[in-house]
């Protein structure tokens, strides 16, 4: 593993401005969302504007990404995500939710998930993951992706490889009629064949017009997990896999969740819907 220096927080920029004209996310100024009571299963319609959501994030996290280099800040790749969302209409759906500062999630090295953009200066051989929600048309659309910074140690790069192929099996085992505990069996058993830990308190959810509706995704082999699957059910799928243990201490910020052994992690993530031979995705740039 490399022997970079674990991570400390850093100080936060001001908080971005979005245009007046563009529309809030109904928790925006509460201290929580309302909670989400509606169906899992969408129209066509709503399907079609998530689309578009899903269309923006990832192409929001493409931009951030290209800035990925040692000496670059984490709060400037927020920058560049907050911009490209508003002057796509769209408003950046982290900001604010739950009194979360910043417009995308920056996790890096130990970081599973939920880091956020500050003066954190990225370092030659670190990963880095992206998490970017896009809000636009009533409707959200979520991703993630983790990218090397510099030049990168195997056996880092090698599990950053693994977890999008740990995505990229489970979304092909979606079919309607399946539980959803499928998914977390083949993630788990792919992690399983290099030793690798796979988070088990942070999830997938479901997604539309609410952020996280209460849908639950998890990403090993739980017996739970029973809901099945419905063409129009529009979620996401979001592994994160550890060079170490699952288990995980959270940082004072009441965000930035850590390994507990602090051994590298990696997260891939994309929101997509049901259909009747499988899965759709909605976040392709």
């Amino acid at each position: 593993m490399s022997a970079q220096s674990l991570l400390v927080p850093g100080e936060l920029s001001p908080t971005r401005s979005v245009p007046g004209n563009i529309r809030r996310p109904e928790y925006v100024g509460r201290p929580a969302p309302t909670p989400y009571t509606g169906p899992e299963i969408q129209d066509a319609e709503t399907i079609e504007r998530m689309r578009v959501a899903g269309r923006i994030a990832a192409q929001a996290m493409e931009e951030a990404a290209k800035l990925i280099a040692p000496g670059v800040t984490t709060d400037e790749l927020d920058r560049v995500a907050h911009e490209f969302m508003c002057d796509h209409g769209a408003y950046p759906s982290t900001l604010g939710y739950r009194g979360f500062p910043k417009s995308l999630c920056t996790s890096v090295n130990e970081v599973i998930c939920h880091g956020i953009p500050d003066s954190t200066v990225l370092r030659d051989g670190d990963i880095v993951n992206l998490d970017v929600t896009a809000y636009i048309g009533g409707v959200h659309g979520d991703n993630n992706a983790t990218y090397l910074c510099g030049a990168v140690d195997e056996e880092s790069r090698l599990l950053v490889e693994r977890t999008r192929e740990a995505l990229n099996r489970a979304i092909k085992a979606v079919r309607p009629g399946r539980q959803v505990n499928i998914i977390g069996r083949v993630i788990e058993s792919y992690a399983k064949r290099f030793g690798y830990g796979v988070v088990r308190d942070f999830t997938g959810h479901g997604i539309n017009s609410s952020f996280h509706s209460g849908l639950i995704i998890p990403h090993y082999d739980s017996p739970h997990a029973t809901t099945v699957m419905q063409p129009g059910m529009t979620f996401t799928i979001e592994p994160m896999l550890t060079l170490g243990t699952h288990e995980y201490d959270m940082w004072d910020d009441g965000w930035t969740v850590v390994t507990k052994d602090r051994k590298r992690t990696a997260q891939f993530e994309h929101t997509l819907v049901v259909t009747d031979t499988g899965a759709d995705i909605l976040t392709l740039p």
